[in-house]
């Protein structure tokens, strides 16, 4: 099989985890706290990737000026678009309580959420395949660490969903055509870089890391904290522990 037509199907398995967590968050009342856990747990994984599998082999490939410029260049693009989507109600996007609002409170949320889906989404499936662009197999680490982290990415959001009166078309709709675009973007992450400089590739490829990062301080985080207070840094850590356990031994 092709790379690029692996890097398409690996996009699509850690996407498709969105659509469990979703299946998960909205059929089952869990508890907050379980959730948020849940929420620690993945972020501390996330953080462990991006350090490892990308900023780290970024740095590796294309030097410190690099890199630098790619993740703060991620950080800004992402947060700048963030805000921008708050303004249409995409702001609580990945929280489980009743702080989502119905599209009868603010109108044009539903496709604020939609598009705040797909801004988080996107970085994380391209940077699977830059790392098999770079690498020439998959990152088994990066994979592993992007599918434990949407699990709680779903399952949040669409008990969020559930609270504010989203149809279970909506919300399956949603996770599915996300998941849909995560193989794509695995497949662009892969096939739009090819013979492009080492110097590009680590720019994108930390500007993937830096985009991750900023949406876990804005969305993820938030949640996790709200919910554990004094044990999200513990739940994080041992999320973080298990994916550094993975990149080296993967």
């Amino acid at each position: 099989m092709a790379l690029w037509m692996q890097a398409g199907l690996w996009g699509l398995l850690s996407g498709g985890a969105l659509v469990l967590g979703a299946a998960i968050g909205y059929a089952v009342k869990l508890p907050p706290r379980l959730v948020a856990a849940v929420m620690a747990f993945g972020a501390g994984v996330l953080i462990s990737a991006l350090s490892f599998e990308l900023v780290l082999e970024a740095f590796k490939q294309g030097g410190a000026g690099a890199t630098a410029l790619g993740f703060a260049a991620g950080a800004v693009i992402y947060t700048a678009a963030n805000l921008l989507l708050a303004r249409f109600g995409a702001k609580h996007r990945k929280r489980s309580g009743g702080q989502q609002p119905s599209e009868d409170e603010s109108g044009g949320s539903g496709a604020g959420i939609a598009l705040g889906a797909l801004l988080d989404g996107i970085p994380e499936s391209m940077a699977i395949g830059l790392g098999m662009l770079t690498g020439g197999a998959v990152s088994v680490a990066t994979v592993a660490a992007i599918f434990v982290s949407n699990i709680p990415e779903g399952l949040s959001s669409s008990a969020g969903m559930k609270k504010a009166g989203r149809t279970p078309v909506f919300v399956f709709g949603l996770w599915t055509f996300i998941a849909l675009l995560s193989g794509l973007a695995a497949v662009a992450g892969f096939t739009v870089f090819e013979g492009v400089s080492a110097e590009t590739q680590a720019t994108t490829t930390a500007l993937a890391a830096g985009a991750i990062l900023a949406m876990l301080m804005d969305t993820m985080i938030p949640e996790a904290f709200e919910g554990t207070h004094d044990y999200s840094g513990l739940i994080a850590a041992l999320g973080f522990l298990c994916a550094f356990a993975l990149s080296v031994t993967a």
